[in-house]
């Protein structure tokens, strides 16, 4: 059983729509009640410390769980908003979930508990600017043939035809656990999280293995077969988005500061630029599925790099470009799709100088500038494009990696290094596969 999610347009009228957008006015203000409240107890313990008073004296702590939120919230919910009736109870439980989780996962990094970026304390949610959304996990949710049943919403019309989803329901292979429903590039969707049996997937080549290197010329070039050119679907559409966006300048916008709202005119153009938009981050989108498929589909081992994205993104010249490309949308489908299909993802060390190394006999160039776009061997005269002597040095990290693999039965993931053809000894090393970073042995080609 996986959990799976099956995600649809919605039509809704416009008075459907209103509604909408206040269940999801709802669960913010359950989220800004709630932090208040938190911030407010933090503040006053604070404060009391810089008094000297002593830790067990201080105003007692709160509670952070969702369990002893929704029960503050609903002695409080009359005062607080009057107009709750109106709503399902499942928008005010969303919102306190999702302050529940936030703080959890707050404190975690704050005591490191918690692996990766630090997570900053919850901001509130602004009315502006907070993305519209709502879960829904009790009541009345299903999916009809061409409408979404939510609680107290009724039946919306979804844009297009739930056959694959409504197939495994009468099949009785999958529940709908949840629905969420969210306001994003300019239109309502409904999201149903299914648990759901899938049947066992094997990649068509459960042997091979492939490296892909990730670039901005050529999207992925890969260790077998053509590289896969880089669309560019921004670029193609930056002329019309400089033509729309000094259409939208030209109009009468809205203004904050003044209160001037914004001239219908200025919202229809406002409307235009926003659809392009939309359609290119809708085609990158397509294009990573595709590409991502393919290869979880047809190789049980994909090596890819450990990008620093965020570096990347700081070089003002190919910031545009990097962002176009989506490279962590790449690696993070790829992941998900190689374990759906009984594969394996191995992600090479950050350092890893896979342009650097001769595919062919291993040797390790001292320096190799950027504009040097052909790899030249010293040493066994290897003649070869940078991008796919890269690609092949990944793949051979994978082959390094599998006959590196300890052999006790347990499926333990502690790797040793071969020193030789055949090791009779094995010592203890840094390599390991699935989703750790694995150096490259030594002399080790493809």
């Amino acid at each position: 059983m996986r959990l799976l999610a099956y995600k649809y347009a919605l039509d809704p009228t416009p008075r459907q729509a209103r509604y909408i957008a206040g269940h999801c006015a709802a669960a913010r203000r359950a989220f800004n009640w709630g932090l208040g409240r938190v911030k407010a107890n933090l503040d006053q313990r604070a404060a009391e410390r810089t008094y000297g008073i002593p830790e067990e004296l201080l105003t007692p702590r709160l509670n952070w769980s969702l369990y002893t939120l929704r029960k503050d919230w609903n002695q409080a919910k009359n005062d607080e908003a009057p107009w709750w009736a109106e709503y399902s109870k499942e928008s005010y439980s969303s919102g306190l979930d999702a302050l529940a989780r936030a703080l959890k996962n707050w404190g975690a990094s704050r005591t490191g508990k918690r692996n990766g970026a630090r997570v900053g304390f919850p901001r509130f949610k602004s009315k502006r600017r907070a993305v519209q959304s709502c879960r829904f996990t009790t009541g009345t949710i299903r999916c009809e043939q061409r409408h979404a049943v939510l609680p107290r919403i009724g039946r919306v019309k979804l844009h297009e035809h739930p056959a694959k989803l409504l197939d495994a329901l009468r099949e009785g292979s999958a529940r709908i656990i949840c629905a969420t429903i969210r306001f994003e590039r300019g239109r309502w969707f409904v999201s149903f999280t299914v648990e759901q049996s899938l049947p066992e997937l094997t990649p068509t080549r459960p042997d091979a293995a492939v490296g892909v290197d990730l670039g901005i010329k050529t999207l992925a070039t890969i260790s077998e077969g053509p590289p896969v050119e880089n669309p560019r679907h921004y670029i193609q559409a930056q002329q019309k988005l400089a033509r729309l966006s000094r259409r939208v300048s030209r109009r009468r916008g809205p203004d904050r500061r003044t209160g001037q709202a914004a001239s219908k005119r200025w919202q229809r153009a406002n409307a235009q630029r926003n659809r392009v938009h939309h359609r290119v981050a809708d085609q990158r989108r397509d294009a990573i599925h595709k590409l991502t498929t393919r290869l979880a589909s047809t190789y049980a081992t994909v090596v890819v790099e450990d990008l620093n994205v965020t570096g990347m993104l700081s070089n003002r010249k190919l910031a545009r470009h990097i962002a176009d490309a989506g490279f962590g949308d790449f690696r993070r489908q790829l992941e998900y799709k190689a374990e759906r299909f009984g594969g394996r993802v191995i992600v090479a060390d950050r350092w890893f100088p896979s342009s650097k190394t001769c595919s062919g006999c291993g040797t390790v160039k001292a320096k190799l500038l950027l504009s040097e776009r052909d790899y030249v061997c010293n040493t066994c005269d290897l003649i070869m494009d940078r991008d796919k002597n890269a690609a092949r040095n990944l793949a051979a990290l994978a082959v390094a990696a599998s006959s590196a693999e300890t052999q006790n039965g347990r499926g333990a993931d502690q790797k040793t290094r071969i020193t030789g053809q055949v090791a009779e000894k094995r010592q203890p090393g840094t390599a390991s596969t699935g989703k750790t970073r694995t150096p490259l042995p030594e002399g080790a080609g493809v």
